[in-house]
């Protein structure tokens, strides 16, 4: 018998309409307080809903985080984020388990925030966002709105937030001082996140100590670890900015296309002469995170196009 919700509201759930059939697992995907607990244990028959009906068998389950992992015969199994404590020899028994309970016709149910468990267990996931479901069907592309969601989430958070200058090191003559480093998104807004393709500037604010006849204004991007990314300076771009006297301030912003792959990302930057010698620089003084809807290995995303041809 399949387990059907009819207008049901149990806060965080609302209006919510949906029918898990017999004999599929269910992946439940979505943000904590999205509704996929109450969901969970609507269809074990713990709660009941404020408004509205839960419809299903009578053998029900409920198996929480730090429950026994119990997967012997019923006929609704509602897992809440149960195989996460577990190492790798019980989630291969669990899924042994699962399948098992699936072939005899239960309705199983599967909240998990790890994606790849989702995929590898689930006949089809739910995306539960702010009480409703927002997204059904098969697991690879619920999977794909889900995280388009989250990139975009974590897109708009990264405006919230600042990235303080904290250099790993600084060094230089003192004839200029970096006053400002900043990384801006599309609309030139200030954040430390990144959407990959987006167009992007980083924004260097420059205080200058002393007079200084040919300084030249420069960015590296590093990953993480430290491997070099991408670097360039006033010089190499052709821009001229001196004779700049003392007390004069100039904010040089460098525009392109974030074509990096998601991870994080530290941001040097250096005011110095044309023959190397330094005023100001800072090491990974900034950090940022790029992020992406889809995974892509490696730091530069190139954006392949795939053709295929039958010979």
């Amino acid at each position: 018998m399949a387990v059907e919700f009819h207008a049901v509201t149990h806060p965080p759930l609302v209006e919510f309409t949906a029918t898990a059939p017999e004999g599929a697992v269910v992946g439940l995907i979505g943000e904590d307080a999205a509704g996929s607990r109450a969901l969970l244990r609507l269809a074990a028959g713990i709660e009941r809903p404020a408004k509205g009906e839960v419809r299903g068998p009578s053998s029900r389950r409920y198996v929480g985080p730090l429950d026994s992992l119990n997967l012997g015969p019923v006929q609704v199994l509602a897992l809440d984020h149960a195989l996460a404590c577990h190492d790798a020899l019980v989630r291969a028994r669990a899924a042994i388990g699962l399948e098992r309970l699936r072939r005899s016709g239960a309705s199983i149910f599967l909240a998990s925030h790890e994606e790849e468990l989702l995929a590898a267990l689930s006949d089809e996931i739910w995306w539960i966002h702010e009480g409703r479901l927002a997204a059904r069907g098969d697991p690879r592309e619920t999977l794909a709105a889900w995280r388009r969601h989250v990139a975009s989430r974590l897109r708009a958070w990264g405006e919230t937030v600042t990235s303080p200058l904290a250099p790993a090191f600084r060094r230089g003559d003192g004839r200029a001082r970096l006053i400002a480093l900043e990384t801006l998104g599309a609309d030139g807004k200030p954040t430390m996140v990144w959407q990959s393709g987006e167009p992007v500037s980083v924004r260097v604010t420059v205080q200058f100590q002393q007079p200084v006849a040919d300084p030249v204004i420069g960015i590296m991007i590093r990953t993480r670890v430290g491997m070099e990314v991408y670097g360039t300076n006033t010089e190499l771009e052709q821009v001229k900015l001196g004779p700049c006297d003392a007390g004069q301030t100039l904010r040089v912003t460098f525009s392109f296309r974030c074509d990096l792959c998601p991870q994080q990302y530290t941001l040097t930057a250096a005011s110095h002469d044309p023959d190397g010698v330094w005023h100001d620089w800072l090491e990974d003084a900034v950090a940022f995170t790029v992020t992406d809807s889809r995974y892509t290995a490696g730091v530069a995303n190139l954006r392949a196009r795939v053709s295929v041809e039958t010979l």
